[in-house]
């Protein structure tokens, strides 16, 4: 019976995805329709696929596990930081201009905006290549994740899990495009915050409620990481290391200004009603989904018994299994709603993932290298295919890391993330507000972010001990970019000035609002 129900409702939730992307096949017959819904998706559908995008299995499972298990309760600060900073800062910073811009400049994607603000097109070149290139680990983690919990709720092999969610994804994004992305990433969106408020209603309510549990967390002995110990650690305020914790928060918020998964989201939305009540919608999304996951996973240590260890007996043999461990007791009806939950987040990443790398590659690789007059008909087709075979690679490279055991989830996603939103982060930041910042700027913070995230895959014992981490190193390559793009600019060759003037030029357009949008300046007077 219990697998019944756990099948039932998988199988409910397979067939309303690929339905949405059968309906949304006539959006798709074109390559706006097919990569950005037309510029006209609402604020809901936006917000949600922006939410859905930033946060999946490797949230869930990964980094909630991990974190949490580090950092206790302080890791909620995460999720509320990836609220505030990741999404409602996110929006208010970028939502308007990308819009008005992107569509000023006919880009679809962020190479291509690169290519028309800087009129480079080597630039579109390289960012093609880095956003295909690290986009493949960041896809891979998202399958691992989620095959951890299948494998606790139905006891299949990996495998199979990675290749059922790959040919589903698969399925509706070529089918429906965009659309269909974000009519999907909306119901996923909502299983999503139904998920997870239960699954922390029942996970505390197995150790005696909320109440009980931090009392327990708080008797977990811990040492500060200055080797201290420090009773009540992983209740604390800003828990046993808060270094380490910034540079969590750093990543993982102000790293999605520089993805083009989630900037793509604005290039799509449909007015400036629908910008600010999108970032709304999306901020409260996700205090919902990454501050509650966040908060579950600052209790693991109450689980310890159920995780299996190291060989110091203290650290979890893998921090991925920390959360599927918490979950491994509920009923079988909350255990469904997990893998829903984590199903629709980790569908909902993968989908914007290979959307966007299928878009890049095609319009900004092939069609400007390979065949200038290619039709959209064939666009679209090339876009298709490159979809499918950007989910083969991520899947076998999944697969292969799990049998050799090369890398856990936080760790291959903190590379991902730190290579683009290093490379991306500033340059796509100062192009939408600093008229003087050069191409020549935006060259060398690629090239610096990327070798420096390469080499500390290669070499990472030589990094100092702070940036040995990916996570902290790419925070790092985020925040040395913003001061990367303006001194390399001091001293390099300056945009032509009329072209700068006739691109900027998108914001000082006039347009006519009715007076329930804006009552007009001060001492203006209105007439009928």
């Amino acid at each position: 019976m219990d697998l019944a129900i756990k099948i039932v409702m998988l199988v409910i939730f397979f067939g309303v995805m690929i339905a949405i992307g059968v309906y949304c096949r006539k959006h798709s017959t074109d390559v706006n329709g097919f990569v950005l819904g037309g510029r006209a998706v609402g604020p809901w559908l936006t917000a949600f696929a922006y939410g859905t995008s930033y946060f999946s299995a490797v949230v869930f499972v990964g980094y909630a596990g991990q974190f949490g298990w580090k950092y206790g309760l302080a890791t909620t600060w995460v999720g509320l930081m990836n609220a505030f900073l990741g999404s409602l800062l996110a929006w208010a910073i970028l939502g308007r201009r990308t819009r008005i811009m992107t569509q000023h400049l006919s880009s679809a994607t962020m190479p291509q905006f690169f290519a028309e603000r800087f009129d480079s097109k080597s630039l579109k070149l390289i960012s093609s290549v880095v956003v295909f290139i690290f986009l493949i680990p960041y896809t891979a983690s998202l399958y691992n994740g989620l095959s951890r919990l299948f494998g606790m709720a139905f006891d299949i092999p990996y495998e199979v899990c990675v290749i059922a969610m790959a040919i589903l994804t698969a399925i509706y994004v070529i089918v429906g495009g965009y659309m269909a992305t974000a009519m999907n990433d909306f119901i996923q969106g909502l299983i999503m915050i139904v998920g997870i408020i239960a699954v922390i209603v029942a996970v505390l309510k197995t150790q005696g409620g909320l109440t009980e549990a931090i009392y327990k967390l708080s008797l977990v002995e811990g040492t500060t990481a200055a080797g201290k110990a420090q009773p009540g650690v992983f209740t604390s305020f800003f828990g046993p290391d808060i270094v380490n914790l910034v540079g969590v928060i750093i990543l993982t918020s102000l790293g999605t200004m520089g993805l083009p998964q989630m900037v793509q989201k604005f290039y799509a939305i449909k007015s400036e009603k629908s910008i600010n009540k999108g970032m709304i919608i999306s901020t409260i999304f996700a205090v919902i989904v990454a501050g509650g996951c966040y908060f579950l996973g600052g209790f693991g240590r109450l689980f310890a018994n159920q995780i299996e260890m190291g060989a110091d007996g203290v650290t979890p043999a893998s921090y991925d299994a920390v959360i599927p461990s918490m979950l491994s007791n509920l009923p079988a009806i909350l255990i469904a709603l997990v893998v829903v939950l984590v199903l629709s987040a980790s569908m909902s990443t993968l989908s914007s993932l290979v959307l966007t790398s299928s878009s890049t590659l095609t319009l900004d690789f092939i069609k400007p290298n390979f065949s200038k007059n290619m039709s959209e008909k064939a666009q679209i087709v090339w876009m298709r295919i490159f979809i499918a075979v950007f989910i083969l690679i991520s899947s076998v490279i999944a697969i292969f890391q799990y049998r050799g055991g090369l890398s856990l989830i936080a760790q291959m996603m903190g590379v991902s993330w730190g290579a683009l939103a290093g490379a991306f982060l500033a340059p796509f930041l100062y192009g939408l507000y600093w008229k003087k910042a050069t191409k020549a700027s935006c060259a060398v913070n690629f090239v610096f972010s990327t070798v420096v995230m390469i080499a500390n895959c290669i070499v990472r014992s030589s990094f100092p001990a702070l940036l040995q981490s990916p996570i902290n190193c790419g925070a790092f390559c985020m925040l040395a970019g913003l001061v990367i793009i303006p001194v390399v600019s001091l001293f390099t060759k300056k945009p032509s000035a009329e072209k700068i003037d006739s691109i900027f030029s998108c914001y000082n357009k006039k347009v006519v609002v009715s007076v329930t949008d804006s009552i007009g300046d001060e001492g203006e007077e209105f007439t009928d």
